[in-house]
Order: structure tokens, then sequence, then C-alpha cells
């Protein structure tokens, strides 16, 4: 579904997610997900690719590997702010840098997606935006899963594109 998209409508659904962004929720959908004692600092909403690479398992089959996540992650008047990457890691304009390891996940409320995520930041660089944030929430996920296109060719990539809130707390 997501892959026969084309790029204005991929950005009528990222500025549609923006809007959501502004509206409290009535009842946290990633209640599961929820830091203990942390305070929200900034909701943004993620447009990018979830990469992949073409490689043999155990048994000797192709299959698509995870490899990292490329986004863009904008406010809510849709200014980009911050880049996400490997590591997984989030570096704002500013330079502050921190790096997240998962502690929770949950399954996406939208079928053939990504799943949702708790992060503990676990390194920082910088001071600025995110220099104070201990945990990540990926959340509202859309899309992001291994290609559907079967892989042939070992260390062959892939990418999915995807969309997600990203509420950091400190």
């Amino acid at each position: 579904m997501l892959r026969n998209l084309s790029q204005a409508s991929f950005a009528t659904i990222a500025i549609a997610m923006l809007g959501a962004c502004a509206m409290p929720p009535a009842s946290s959908p990633s209640a599961s997900l929820d830091p203990p004692q942390a305070e929200r600092v900034m909701t943004l909403t993620a447009s990018g690719v979830q990469n992949y690479s073409c490689e043999l398992d155990a048994q000797g089959r192709l299959g698509w590997v995870f490899r990292s996540p490329q986004a863009t992650l904008y406010d809510a008047s849709g200014r980009a702010v911050v880049r996400h990457g490997a590591g997984p890691s989030w570096e704002a304009e500013d330079g502050s840098r921190i790096v997240g390891r998962v502690l929770a996940q949950k399954p996406s409320e939208t079928p053939a997606s990504i799943p949702q995520l708790l992060l503990e930041t676990h390194s920082t660089a910088g001071s600025g935006t995110l220099s104070a944030v201990r945990y990540v929430q990926r959340v509202h996920t859309v899309g992001g899963l291994a290609p559907a296109a079967s892989c042939s060719t070992e260390h062959a990539s892939g990418s999915s594109p995807y969309l997600a809130n990203y509420v950091f707390y400190r």
C-alpha cells in the first residue's frame, strides 16, 4: 500500500500527522510504552525510510534484514528540526545528539507497519535541544516494513518509506 503512494500523497499524510501532534490524545494509545517518571519535552513527526539489506539466514536463505532508519523529524509548524539515523540516533539542528536503545515495543495500530517503541538514551553529545532527553517513544507508525519484493542478491539494499511520531522525554 505505502509503496504505491505518490510523493504528494505521502506529503499529505505527513502533514495530517503533524496536525495530530498538536492535539493532546484523549487516552494514550502508547500507555504500555510510557516512560517512568518522565516529562514530555516535544513531539515531532518523522518522514523517512527504513533501510534493509538482503542477507543469508542460518539456513542459507536470502531475506531482508533491518539495517537503519533514515528520517527527518518535523515540528508542528513543519520545520525540519532533527535528523534520525543509525544507532538509533537523533541529531538536532543545534548539534545536540542522542543515541538510544530499545526498552519495549508493541505492534503498530496500523497494519503492515513497524512496531511502536520505547527507547532509553544511553549516550548524549553536545548541549541543546536533545541534551536532557532520557527517553524516546516511536508511536503512530505507518509503513516501514521490509520491502515486499523478495531479495535475490546477497548484500543488495532496499528501503521502505515510513511515517511516525517521536515523543521525547526528560
